[in-house]
């Protein structure tokens, strides 16, 4: 045989022996009485900066330790190609579940795609993944729909009888922040339609990105073409905290409204100090304990729902005051 044909071999028996070490690593771990693990439970959000992912990526690690499932948890940075070369690299592991939070609700569907044909189950969690034959088992996440509802009532308590010009910070790629978008917007609208004055007009949606830079970037721009803006209502708490340092560096704070939403201790703690209006809070911690549950019924050929949405509840300064997490 020649020389060439045998460093092929070896290097392909090496390759294959690394990859059963690193899955055995990840997915042969005991479960607290030294039987073998189940296998692994895989997430991948948009992106592990925004401490909400975070919170629901802690508690799947704990529900599904305790199940007797091994956990592993990467970060896309935003980057829907990173998060498909991750879910292609779940599925060379053959983990035994994704859960998925979606960077973009459409281009993710190809990486989906390939899980289902490899009989790896997806499942979503706060987003959902929107593209056509992407077979998703499971969803839970918020009534952001609900929530958004409620970002629109508090800006109509926020800018009282006198109205004004709001811009939208918003995230289209995310299918969770257009459905906050259209439940602040039917609320906004049916307002407005019964009013002659005092109407609230939005002036400007742009791109957020779920992220104080670009949040802070796009109010900037904003309030530069709308000098008479008199608030911002913002798809979560770092894109709000974004607008609020640029709404404060154009020393606007005392003019200018801020809803945010998700309810962060970030965004707790600006609601406290005044900087942030309210906020429509979820509940991620929940969202981690029932993905898992989903998981664990599907494993077991259980039924369960194919949707599970909890609904928003409105955190404002009262809220924050008697909050003993901030005191």
């Amino acid at each position: 045989m020649k020389y060439s044909n045998l460093l092929y071999i070896k290097n392909k028996l090496l390759g294959i022996f690394a990859g059963a070490v690193l899955f055995c690593l990840l997915g042969c771990g005991g479960d607290g009485g030294g039987s073998a693990a189940k296998g692994v439970i895989a997430y991948t959000p948009q992106t592990l900066s925004n401490p909400f992912f975070s919170v629901i990526a802690e508690n799947i690690r704990a529900e599904a330790e305790k199940n007797g499932y091994d956990f592993l948890v990467v970060d896309p940075d935003m980057d829907v190609k990173k998060q498909s070369d991750q879910i292609d690299d779940f599925i060379a592991k053959n983990v035994v579940a994704i859960v998925l939070v979606p960077v973009d609700r459409m281009s993710i569907g190809p990486a989906v795609k390939e899980a289902n044909a490899a009989g790896i189950p997806v499942f979503t969690v706060d987003a959902k993944c929107a593209a056509e034959g992407a077979k998703i088992e499971g969803h839970v996440g918020t009534d952001n729909f609900q929530g958004g509802e409620l970002a629109g009532q508090a800006m109509i308590q926020a800018l009282g009888e006198e109205g004004g010009k709001v811009l939208v910070l918003d995230l289209k790629k995310a299918n969770s922040c257009v459905l906050r978008v259209d439940g602040f917007k039917k609320v906004i609208n049916a307002y407005n339609e019964v009013r002659a004055s005092g109407k609230i007009e939005i002036v400007a949606e742009l791109d957020g990105n779920g992220d104080r830079t670009k949040g802070y970037e796009s109010t900037s721009a904003a309030l530069q073409a709308h000098e008479d803006l008199a608030a911002v209502f913002a798809i979560n708490d770092p894109s709000a905290l974004g607008a609020y340092t640029a709404v404060k560096e154009a020393n606007r704070q005392d003019q200018i409204k801020i809803i945010g939403f998700d309810g962060m201790p970030d965004g707790k703690k600006a609601i406290k100090n005044g900087q942030i209006y309210a906020d429509p809070i979820q509940h991620p911690d929940k969202m981690g304990i029932q993905i898992v549950e989903l998981i664990v019924k599907y494993q077991a050929g259980e039924s369960f729902p194919k949707e599970t949405l909890l609904p928003a509840t409105l955190y404002t300064k009262s809220d924050a005051d008697q909050d003993p997490d901030l005191k």
